[in-house]
């Protein structure tokens, strides 16, 4: 499953990332993360203190990697309107849902400032660049001037992580297509030039 050239602290995050967007932070047992990883526990306890230290590590490169993952359309060439339907049409995992915003429904994970910290951030960080690309293109005339920035940013995270769990709970992307699809059209609706469909 993982390559040779891993080391065993990088098998270690990568396998409690897995498991902790499977099977949730209560779900994820030591000994599941180190079968998974094919690590001892020994090997696993010389690299973190324990399981908290190691779950906070693989919630953090989640958080990275969903960020980065944004940004890359976000920050795509384009209209604002362009850039933010890049975001909401890129290619997902639907039915595993949202690896972050999965943990807000972990009681474990809520209840810990440190576990929590990540998601938080994530999720503020989310809706902010959001903002700011909505803002560039009011700014720049391509939306109306009464759209507002930040109310638009949480309806498309609100209408994303509302539409994985639509369709978890259908066993099918569709609805959170039908989310997204409903979303872009508000969005072209509030745009000065109708956008290409």
């Amino acid at each position: 499953m993982y390559s040779s050239f891993m080391s065993t602290a990088e098998r270690l995050i990568e396998s409690t990332q897995d498991l902790l967007w499977e099977r949730g932070y209560v779900g994820t047992s030591p000994k599941a993360i180190q079968q998974r990883a094919g690590a001892g526990q020994g090997s696993m306890y010389h690299h973190f203190s324990g399981k908290p230290d190691l779950a906070l590590a693989a919630i953090r490169r989640t958080a990275e990697q969903m960020r980065a993952t944004a940004e890359a359309c976000l920050s795509a060439p384009g209209t604002a309107y362009e850039r933010v339907r890049g975001y909401l049409l890129r290619e997902r995992d639907v039915l595993r849902g949202c690896p972050i915003g999965r943990l807000t429904m972990d009681p474990d994970v809520i209840a810990d400032p440190a576990l929590r910290g990540p998601v938080e951030e994530t999720l503020d960080w989310l809706r902010g660049r959001l903002a700011e690309v909505v803002a560039e293109g009011v700014e720049r005339g391509e939306f109306d001037a009464g759209l507002d920035p930040e109310r638009t940013a949480a309806s498309v995270v609100a209408a994303v992580q509302g539409g994985y769990v639509l369709a978890r709970a259908a066993g099918s992307p569709a609805p959170f297509d039908s989310a997204v699809q409903g979303l872009l059209d508000l969005l072209a609706a509030r745009a000065r030039h109708r956008p290409a469909p």
